[in-house]
């Protein structure tokens, strides 16, 4: 009548840790994502605003890199 302990983790045991695990790694994923976002500045009127001269010069350098 001896009564045996059993000192292994079960098999459901053991799929919720990986369950928590991928979780973790989710969230994880999900704040470096939130991170990056906040960087980037979400207001359109601090981003710099092209001029005529620019757009310009800009399709000139572009007929110059053809043409050569």
């Amino acid at each position: 009548m001896e009564t045996e302990l059993r000192t292994g983790l079960s098999a459901w045991a053991i799929m919720a840790i990986v369950c928590n695990s991928v979780v973790g790694v989710l969230t994880l994923i999900l704040f470096v994502v939130l991170y990056k976002a906040c960087k980037v500045p979400s207001c359109q009127e601090r981003a710099p605003v092209l001029t005529v001269a620019q757009e310009q010069q800009k399709g000139e350098q572009k007929y110059l890199l053809t043409v050569a």
